[in-house]
């Protein structure tokens, strides 16, 4: 059985969190990536950010809905997550707009527990993870190119 260890890729690419996120963007694009862990300065996995997070600062924000009662304003969302997006949408580094606190996997993770991670939480950049440091990193492609050698 194929593990995580049999299919990531050692030595991955990281960004530090006060990276700037068109530092982020540029290493996405030109080493076709769709995510990369991002790391403290002792080398402590801290988020992960994905092309996906930099797509979303694009997006309009979605202003909260209020209803008035006896001339009060009562929010019908979360005012949390109305800042969390004003962050992402306004980030300038990478701490801004990463994902943070990633779901990892370990180096004896099954490929086929990985593809359900991918698939059923949509998470296409998976940190390996061994006795707290990063090792590893499986994205989409690695698990891909499992298909190809089958």
């Amino acid at each position: 059985m194929l593990t995580a260890k049999d299919i990531m890729t050692s030595g991955a690419l990281t960004l530090s969190p006060d990276s700037e996120v068109s530092v982020a963007a540029k290493l996405l694009l030109e080493k076709h990536l769709n995510g990369v862990p991002v790391v403290d300065s002792e080398g402590a996995l801290v988020g992960v950010i994905c092309q996906s997070d930099l797509v979303a600062q694009q997006k309009s924000i979605s202003v909260p809905s209020f209803f008035t009662i006896l001339d009060g304003f009562i929010s019908l969302s979360s005012s949390d997550d109305f800042e969390k997006e004003i962050t992402k949408i306004s980030a300038t580094k990478v701490k801004q707009a990463m994902t943070p606190n990633p779901v990892t996997i370990t180096p004896e993770t099954s490929i086929e527990k990985i593809a359900d991670l991918m698939v059923g939480k949509k998470l296409y950049t998976l940190p390996v993870v061994e006795n707290g440091k990063l090792i590893g990193v499986i994205g989409k492609e690695d698990v891909l190119k499992v298909l190809i050698k089958s």
